[in-house]
């Protein structure tokens, strides 16, 4: 999967959102248009290429502020739509750079 199928969906409005990441963003207190700039400024640092019904990633990115952000996010290829998974702030106690798991 690559980044820039992500972000082009982003760009062009073809999200899909799950309850889950909802719930997650709420929890994290995370606005929509902080994880969209993470992603869009961020970087893959895991592929999940088996994940079904979709192949996912995890993206690593920083909000405006400069805050660290991870977000899973699906692609639906055929439909071109991207699916946020979840999203959470990472705990610093489980990566290393925010990039690696400890």
């Amino acid at each position: 999967m690559k980044i820039e199928q992500i972000i082009k969906a982003i760009q062009s409005n073809k999200i899909n959102i799950t309850l889950h990441a909802r719930e997650e963003a709420k929890n994290d207190f995370l606005l929509l248009d902080e994880i969209f700039y993470s992603t869009r400024h961020g970087k893959i640092i895991e592929n999940y290429p088996t994940d079904k019904p979709y192949p996912s990633c995890l993206i690593y990115g920083e909000s405006p502020a400069g805050n660290p952000i991870h977000s899973v996010w699906a692609y639906d290829s055929i439909n071109k739509i991207a699916i946020l998974i979840t999203v959470y702030r990472p705990n610093p106690n489980l990566w290393k750079n925010w990039k690696k798991r400890k």
